[in-house]
């Protein structure tokens, strides 16, 4: 995710009808239901942090209770999902943190994708510790001090150096870039998935342990787990242009939805419903935290939240 680089979240929440997601190119796996003129199916692609699913949910919810549409789910890794949508393999990306090259390829070369609005929701990436040890160790929230923490830090996985945790690895992130620039004594360690990630967290505090992690907002585990940012230099725009030399901070990114260029133009009460739909970073975590907390499957979750929120999902139906 991100203009940058971005994660995901909870890989293993799965949603009905999604197919297996992992570094290979699913692609190939989209629905045939897609881009099927004079039909009424969407294909949603999904990815696989929960965020993106509770959109995926209420949009599905919504299109198939209020509209009458039949709604098939593909779970996409972030980067080959543009390629399946620019094919027709799906017809939208509901959450999209900043992919640029994709963008000039697909919307200003070939045209096949179109930018379908903001979701409403700002996402930021950043390196995080529990606040239980920013509270006893107030500097550490700066970067240049990270060192003087790193035997902290410190674990069996990370070599000697301070552990700075990851998701997967095949989330595209800056942080391996980040440590070389910064000349940090750490070593970024994959727990393998968010929702591994989440658990190794979700132990560190039980245990009241240190830890830096690379994590973002919005997600309900801040509710779970309170963490502070650590500072890192300031970003400045073009500060990550080579992947290899980022010694910058995360941008804040202004989440966006994109289409498929056929289905925007002839996808019917679909295409302008998914145009409007546009709701809050508390309103997406909300659902997020019944899946992924409360155990929910994602469309009793998104009934949830539709039943207590009609005067906001009214909006998003074309009149």
């Amino acid at each position: 995710m991100a203009r940058t680089r971005y994660a995901a979240l909870a890989a293993a929440v799965a949603l009905t009808a999604l197919t297996g997601c992992g570094a290979a190119d699913m692609t190939r796996q989209a629905s045939p239901y897609a881009a099927a003129e004079g039909s009424r199916t969407v294909t949603l692609s999904v990815q696989s942090w929960v965020g993106a699913q509770a959109n995926v949910a209420v949009a599905q919810y919504l299109l198939e209770h209020e509209l009458g549409y039949r709604v098939d789910t593909v779970q996409i890794d972030e980067v080959p999902a543009w390629d399946a949508l620019s094919q027709g393999r799906v017809d939208a990306i509901l959450e999209d943190w900043g992919h640029p090259d994709q963008e000039k390829r697909y919307i200003d070369d070939k045209g096949t994708i179109e930018r379908g609005g903001d979701l409403g929701v700002t996402g930021h990436i950043g390196w995080f510790v529990p606040t239980y040890f920013a509270e006893q160790h107030p500097d550490v929230t700066d970067w240049k001090n990270l060192n003087k923490y790193a035997e902290a830090f410190r674990t069996v996985e990370s070599g000697g150096k301070g552990q700075l945790m990851d998701g997967s690895p095949s989330y595209v992130t800056n942080d391996k870039a980040l440590v070389d620039s910064l000349g940090l004594d750490y070593q970024v360690v994959f727990a393998g998935s968010e929702a591994a990630q989440i658990t190794q967290i979700k132990q560190f505090a039980k245990e009241q342990k240190p830890f830096l992690t690379y994590w973002y907002k919005p997600q309900w585990l801040f509710e779970k787990v309170p963490m502070t940012e650590v500072k890192l230099p300031a970003y400045k725009e073009g500060c990550d242009a080579d992947p290899e030399k980022v010694a910058c901070a995360y941008p804040h990114t202004p989440l966006q939805k994109f289409f498929n260029a056929r289905f925007a133009e002839g996808g019917g009460d679909a295409a302008a419903f998914l145009k409007r739909f546009r709701w809050t970073t508390d309103m997406q975590n909300d659902v997020a935290l019944m899946i992924a907390e409360q155990k929910l499957s994602p469309q009793e979750a998104a009934g949830r939240w539709v039943k207590d929120h009609e005067s906001t999902w009214r909006a998003w139906l074309p009149s």
